[in-house]
């Protein structure tokens, strides 16, 4: 049988035979209690990453995105983010429920919010209308296709936003993709965002857990945060001793995965029957559109027939996403079944 080729998520990753290891052999106490010494170091070493004074370890990027509206909102505001952001889409509106607070979408081309566009929804210092509380950036944006925002306009939005007495949060989920595709470091892309969220299980290959780094202020409110919602872990280390080794390992390889992508984008761009926008493939996510109306679930079913397993993000829209469990070979054998499903299926052709 031919191996199953998983390219639904960056998330489906298996933890390394490293990663186990160190699992196994992990030092570990109540991290409840703060006293988790592998937690500690996995935070320690994060907020050194980052250039921040404190980390906090999360089970999930949802809950620390959370987390971070709740640390910088009141009930009754607004946050503004991109119309196809995370923080909207796929997080159970527990901006809602958890905050209190509701989402300002503005759609950006490619997902990119600019200053321009976030200065454009900003309500302050008005009786009539919800205040705005927060800004929400992605980035990469997942729904728009892994694009990056450049360096330059995320500092102008941090620094527009703060003169206005705003803070911003970064859901920096593939915050190192990112990083990768700019040629920067972590540190100097969010150095002006208050807040910044990113994962340990999406790109960098973790079986669990996402970190928020940035003042140790902040940070030991969102502990309590954390906790409300159910976050706080006890024997956590067996758990952020692979993130531990993620942090470390994987930032070095994320240009493989960005190159699998292309590998992908470029086949699925050959034929008539699909849509993509090449330029906005910049990272480990290729996302595009069967013309015709054609049925995106269809073309899922016809793709895993053949052992490739696709996502559907749309009535006619299709995601791929390359990881860590999918070599440069995976990869073009998935081209190639993509490509021929692309000839063949009935009503995709022409």
């Amino acid at each position: 049988m031919q191996k199953l080729i998983d390219l639904r998520s960056d998330t489906v990753t298996r933890p390394t035979p490293k990663m186990r290891q160190a699992m196994a052999e992990a030092e570990v106490g109540d991290d409840v209690y703060g006293e988790d010494p592998t937690v500690n170091r996995l935070e320690g070493r994060a907020a050194g990453v980052f250039g921040r004074e404190a980390a906090l370890f999360f089970p999930t990027g949802s809950m620390a995105n959370q987390t971070a509206i709740r640390l910088h909102t009141r009930p009754g505001e607004e946050i503004v983010c991109e119309a196809r952001a995370h923080v909207l889409d796929w997080e159970m509106g527990t901006a809602a429920a958890f905050s209190g607070v509701t989402l300002r979408t503005v759609r950006a081309e490619r997902g990119v919010l600019t200053w321009d566009l976030v200065k454009s929804a900003i309500f302050r210092n008005v009786s009539f209308h919800a205040p705005t509380g927060l800004i929400c950036v992605e980035n990469t944006h997942n729904m728009a296709g892994g694009t990056v925002v450049p360096i330059e306009t995320a500092r102008e939005i941090c620094d527009g936003a703060h003169a206005m007495g705003l803070p911003v949060h970064l859901d920096g989920a593939r915050i190192f993709n990112a990083a990768v595709a700019l040629g920067v470091t972590v540190k100097e892309l969010t150095a002006r965002f208050d807040t910044v969220m990113f994962s340990l299980s999406k790109g960098l290959g973790a079986p669990v857990g996402s970190m928020l780094v940035g003042s140790a202020d902040a940070m030991s409110r969102a502990r309590n945060f954390r906790k409300a919602m159910g976050g706080g872990m006890r024997q956590a280390g067996v758990l952020a001793a692979a993130g531990l080794i993620a942090l470390e390992e994987m930032p070095g390889r994320l240009a493989e995965d960005h190159a699998n992508a292309r590998i992908l984008a470029e086949a699925v761009a050959r034929h008539s029957a699909a849509r993509i926008d090449l330029p906005s493939v910049q990272t480990n996510i290729v996302i595009f559109s069967l013309r015709n109306n054609a049925d995106a679930a269809a073309f899922v079913a016809a793709m895993k027939q053949q052992g490739v397993l696709t996502s559907a993000v749309g009535p006619h829209s299709i995601r791929f996403v390359t990881h860590l469990d999918v070599s440069r070979e995976d990869c073009a054998r998935a081209a190639s079944v993509a490509e021929e499903v692309l000839a063949n299926w009935p009503g995709l052709s022409g």
